[in-house]
């Protein structure tokens, strides 16, 4: 079982960044793969990124590749994740997740959820 926190969401203007972290439970983080996930009010919960349990290979949707960097440390299991020049379309609830094995796009294929942490960009 996992367990996940996340927290840095916030309120912010367009073209400022943010750092968003998600903090895990249990004990073999490194084997399990991470991922940013959001929703906006009205729409599909959508991928924003992943990254694989070492932390070797990352994958980024188009909307946010060359912004946004994920980063994992599993020495203190956690995940975070920097949001630069954040865009009124980044405007989310922000989900961490996590699955055992490999990372994939497709939400429904993960199995842990954090509760989210509202990201509202201003224009």
């Amino acid at each position: 079982q996992v367990q996940l926190v996340e927290s840095g969401g916030g309120l912010v203007q367009a073209g400022g960044s943010l750092t968003l972290s998600c903090a895990a439970s249990g004990r073999t983080f490194s084997m399990y793969a991470m991922g940013w996930f959001r929703q906006a009010p009205g729409k599909e919960r959508e991928f924003v990124v992943s990254i694989s349990g070492n932390g070797g290979a990352t994958n980024y949707a188009d909307s946010v590749k060359g912004r946004f960097t994920i980063s994992k440390d599993n020495a203190k299991n956690t995940v975070l994740m920097q949001m630069n020049l954040l865009k009124p379309e980044d405007t989310a609830v922000y989900y961490c997740a996590a699955r055992f094995g490999p990372q994939f796009g497709d939400w429904r294929l993960w199995n842990y959820w954090g509760q989210g942490t509202q990201v509202t960009v201003s224009s």
